[in-house]
């Protein structure tokens, strides 16, 4: 298997958007422990590297993880590829990187079938919520924002409910054989 990396340069540096290896999961646990994103163990990390590699983008900068994308296509819906978190490091907020991970993921070949992104997005993150509308616009296809998890299903007190964002459909260019 290889790993297959696309570089975008920037100015003087050069951040680049590869597969995660497990040695990554504890730079993304560190990203978001150091952020406002809902914490999850290191554990859950590293087996997102381990087991849906193909589906989970890092960014980094000189090395450096930066950016993170955490996602699986469900084993019932081969068409969508859900994504489970995004963490940006605050140095690169505002620069797009998110949009970049986001087209990277789609753009995999693993994601050849897939037809849609979902992701739940609660109804305070603005951020998240501009990330996925701006997705739809730059596919030039549509937003979809429905109820999924309502406030009570959550234990203790202080989780919103989850709405799903669901982005589709993407076209995808056909390729033959003769353009691999």
């Amino acid at each position: 298997m290889t790993n297959e990396t696309a570089t975008v340069t920037r100015t003087d540096q050069q951040l680049t958007f590869e597969k995660p290896t497990v040695e990554d999961g504890s730079a993304m646990w560190e990203l978001v422990n150091n952020s406002t994103l809902d914490q999850n163990s290191p554990y859950k990390y590293i087996m997102m590297c381990e087991y849906f590699a193909e589906t989970c983008v890092v960014a980094k900068e000189n090395d450096k993880l930066v950016g993170f994308v955490t996602a699986f296509i469900p084993p019932e819906q081969s068409d969508v590829v859900f994504v489970w978190q995004i963490g940006i490091d605050s140095s690169q907020r505002g620069k797009g990187v998110a949009s970049k991970i986001l087209n990277e993921l789609v753009d995999r070949e693993v994601c050849n079938e897939v037809r849609y992104l979902e992701a739940t997005v609660t109804p305070s993150n603005e951020a998240s919520q501009s990330l996925f509308k701006k997705l739809a616009r730059d596919h030039k296809t549509t937003c979809t924002i429905t109820e999924c998890f309502p406030e009570d299903l959550f234990p203790g007190e202080g989780h919103e409910e989850e709405l799903t964002f669901r982005i589709g459909p993407f076209s995808k260019p056909k390729t033959s054989d003769n353009d691999k």
